[in-house]
């Protein structure tokens, strides 16, 4: 079974959205390991509103923080430190989607990062949605996951910029699962859809 981390190139890039597509299109079972803020909306609650599907699962996140912050800090005001070795990926016979929080060198505590909770054995998509300063983004956040030996593809979000995109593939040579457009609303169809859309890439890339 596969599992699939699916982290971004910072903050509100779509990751969920993300999560969300390539769940619904395996079929998946789902895992936040670090939630901080909005416990009665989680990112767990999102995806569950999402998807169609009555395969998956939506296992429990390791930690859940109360504040919309880094979870370091966001530990450190629940009188908590988040020990790694704690966050351990739950039992299923399924595939699993994993879903990191903020980018990927959002620090856990003094000493971790979400880079250090990516087993060796997981593929990872990289959500890159454009802005300015994306492009540096992007490569440091590929270049980083390829220095630990890790199989990288990328998701991008938003609405199409070929200068971006274009340079960022050529310079990483990274396989592109799709793009999910600037939608008005998602919806458990439209996630459906972009599902159905985006699995042939799925199997060719992860062999399902």
């Amino acid at each position: 079974m596969k599992r699939i981390f699916i982290t971004g190139i910072s903050t509100d890039v779509g990751k969920t959205i993300a999560a969300a597509i390539v769940t619904e299109s395996l079929k998946a079972d789902y895992w936040k390991p670090v939630q901080a803020g909005d416990l009665i909306n989680t990112d767990s609650h999102k995806l569950a509103e999402l998807i169609s599907n009555k395969k998956t699962k939506i296992h429990k996140s390791s930690y859940e923080l109360n504040t919309p912050m880094s979870p370091h800090a966001a530990a450190e005001i629940d009188n908590l430190t988040i020990d790694i070795n704690k966050i351990e990926e739950p039992l299923t016979g399924n595939h699993l989607v994993i879903e990191g929080a903020g980018g990927l060198l959002v620090p856990l505590n003094d000493k971790d990062t979400i880079l250090d909770i990516i087993k060796p054995n997981y593929q990872v998509i990289v959500v890159s949605r454009h802005y300015l300063g994306s492009i540096n983004h992007s490569l440091l956040t590929i270049e980083c996951l390829k220095q630990k030996g890790l199989n990288v593809a990328v998701i991008f979000n938003g609405n199409k910029n070929p200068t971006t995109e274009e340079i960022i593939i050529r310079k990483t040579g990274i396989k592109v699962i799709g793009r999910i457009e600037e939608e008005t609303n998602f919806d458990k169809p439209l996630i459906k859809a972009y599902a159905a859309k985006f699995y042939p890439m799925l199997q060719t890339l992860y062999n399902y």
